[in-house]
């Protein structure tokens, strides 16, 4: 029994072949412990591809074990992302193909948040302006937002299915 409050999250499935959806369903169920059955809907972005996304509501750190449960399909694009809840920073996950995984901490209005010891380290390691941008481009996400937005455009106005854990 988790000692974590509840909080709030959605997944975007933003691609994903129709033979792989049941997986995607069965991972997302197994992690919240209660059956999902998705909307599917065409992916614009990538013919013959399908996007989903659910709301989920169940114990801080789920979102990290929905993303372990997905990036099983190296072929999906998907984004996961948990509010933050009392004591616990909010977190935002994007995985595409050919970049993998990247992990950040949100504030309360979504912001990607960059610690301290990050910065410092970055300037530390990093002597042009160039190669800063470039560095700081990686901690904020910019190549999964590049590679993801085409996904998530085509999203807009998509059904969203509502979840909540069980356990």
């Amino acid at each position: 029994m988790s000692t974590r409050g509840n909080t709030r999250g959605v997944v975007y499935v933003h691609s994903s072949p129709s033979a792989v959806c049941p997986h995607v369903e069965w991972a997302i169920s197994g992690t919240l412990g209660a059956r999902v059955e998705l909307k599917w809907t065409a992916q614009p972005a990538s013919p013959g591809q399908l996007r989903a996304e659910c709301s989920w509501r169940a114990p801080a750190g789920t979102g990290a074990k929905l993303v372990a449960a997905l990036k099983a399909w190296p072929m999906l694009r998907f984004e996961v992302t948990e509010e933050p809840s009392a004591g616990v920073d909010g977190e935002r996950f994007c995985f595409a193909p050919g970049l993998g995984l990247w992990h950040g901490r949100t504030s309360a209005n979504g912001d990607i948040v960059v610690g301290e010891d990050q910065l410092r380290a970055l300037v530390s390691m990093t002597r042009g302006g160039e190669s800063l941008a470039h560095k700081l481009d990686g901690l904020l996400a910019a190549a999964w937002d590049e590679a993801l937005e085409p996904y998530r455009h085509a999203g807009d106005g998509a059904p969203v299915t509502w979840l909540h854990q069980v356990g």
